[in-house]
């Protein structure tokens, strides 16, 4: 075990009838017993020995102590467990569990990486191995709902979204954002329905610039995820959700050239969209008067700018006045460019307002996964560690759902993380075989075997 100066020994003389004392000389024990659940989840996405290949080895074989398929599993596993932050490696090094998670004996093993070995991998991706890593997430992340829906999909839901990430210090290409009011870098992520399920599936993670536009790069991925949905779902029809940033000629003309692909985007209000709406807006005002609450009245028009839009395309509105005690009463139009043919009603309240769920999802990896730990100088290690996090939310989304019979069905990762990968473990490494001795008092234990037995476990 690698030396530490921190204190071993810790002394609680009168806060129970005896004094306790508090010893950290376990040297083969593990506070993340529960992460052999991740290892079997990999084992069936392969996800990291996939990414792994997207990079090419430059080092000298002889020097090398950690192959990259070691130092991928040891990052993405980290981040899963809540260590997002390489300088955790120091003392996760001689951690049985983390040893035993990228292949390594559990107790004779030589130590995992160090925190400068990991910052020189992370700097090592050019921009040719990130884009492939990127394309082989997505890929990884269809085939398994391909295998798992046995390719049988009715509909398939689209959603990208633009969120913040806000920066402290000299990283390069983060900028100014007025509309953030922060230095910031502008990640792009993605995210699948399948059909009516309740789980919206990250597919895709980008990292951009700070000052780029919320459209920007939406075009490309749009059109390589398109393309690979309908190749493992052909009788699948796609539906594409964008928020307001993403109402430019450039995406809406890719997506009116799609024949399979249904969408709605939000638009921004502005003069000539509020007069179509005003004759609704006038009913709602007057219902709200009535009532003493929020009201909405729904309606569509025909719309095309004077030079961007080649022609006109159907605008669905929302006209509400919105109604808070204590308040005076707001207008609060909102308006959705489709090519759906339902009621805008139906549209605006069953389809559009469905993209809420993606905010959760995104919380999910801001406060879950910290996947704004981007504080690298080097804008591509940035984005490696993007995708490194990405692929350590798919695992967790994917032991989510080897959940779904059970209350934890949709638990935040976070408490996924604390109910089940926490657990206080001693391992004990024969010839024979490895024995991982977890708490007999765990509150979770019907759950944890449910899930490990979905995971391919024996009961023995």
């Amino acid at each position: 075990m690698s030396e530490h100066t921190t204190t071993d020994c810790l002394l609680f003389p009168d806060i129970f009838d005896r004094p306790v004392v508090a010893k950290f000389d376990q040297l083969h024990g593990s506070s993340d017993g529960g992460a052999i659940l991740l290892q079997a989840v990999e084992r069936r996405l392969g996800l990291i020995s996939a990414l792994a290949g997207c990079m090419s080895d430059d080092r000298q074989a002889g020097k090398v102590q950690h192959e990259l398929r070691e130092l991928i599993t040891q990052r993405v596993m980290a981040i899963a467990l809540g260590y997002e932050d390489a300088n955790d490696a120091a003392r996760l090094a001689s951690d049985p569990i983390h040893k035993l998670l990228v292949g390594r004996d559990p107790v004779d093993g030589e130590d995992l990486a160090s925190q400068p070995t990991l910052s020189r991998f992370e700097n090592a991706p050019d921009s040719k191995e990130l884009f492939r890593m990127t394309e082989t997430l997505a890929d990884r992340v269809i085939e398994r709902h391909r295998k798992r829906l046995h390719g049988r999909a009715r509909r398939i839901t689209i959603d990208l979204d633009p969120t913040d990430d806000p920066t402290h210090g000299q990283q390069q290409f983060a900028f100014f954002n007025r509309h953030y009011d922060s230095y910031c870098y502008l990640p792009m992520v993605c995210f699948l329905t399948f059909n009516e399920e309740a789980e919206q599936y990250l597919v895709a993670a980008v990292l951009r610039r700070g000052n780029a536009s919320g459209s920007t790069g939406a075009v490309g991925i749009l059109r390589r995820l398109i393309e690979r949905l309908s190749d493992a779902f052909p009788k699948a029809r796609i539906r594409v959700r964008l928020d307001g940033g993403f109402a430019c000629p450039q995406v809406l003309d890719f997506l009116d050239c799609e024949p399979k692909v249904e969408y709605l985007v939000n638009m921004a209000s502005n003069a000539v969209l509020k007069r179509k709406a005003e004759a609704a807006m006038k009913q709602a005002r007057r219902a709200s008067e009535i009532s003493g609450q929020t009201e909405h009245v729904y309606g569509e028009c025909r719309y095309a700018t004077k030079k961007t839009w080649p022609w006109k395309r159907r605008v669905l509105y929302k006209a509400e006045v919105v109604r808070a005690a204590d308040k005076q009463a707001k207008d609060n139009p909102r308006f959705v460019v489709t090519n759906l043919k339902q009621s805008p009603q139906w549209i605006y309240e069953q389809v559009y307002c469905q993209r809420g769920d993606v905010e959760n999802r995104i919380k999910e990896l801001h406060d879950g996964m910290q996947i704004g730990r981007t504080s690298c100088s080097d804008f591509l290690a940035n984005t490696f560690r993007v995708l490194l996090t990405a692929a350590a939310y798919v695992l967790m989304q994917e032991m989510r759902l080897h959940l779904s019979p059970t209350r934890h069905a949709q638990a935040q990762v976070s408490t996924l993380r604390e109910h089940f990968l926490k657990l206080g473990v001693q391992v004990v490494a024969t010839v024979r075989r490895i024995v991982l001795h977890l708490p007999w008092s765990f509150p979770y234990l019907d759950s944890f075997r449910r899930l490990a037995l979905s995971l391919g476990a024996q009961s023995g």
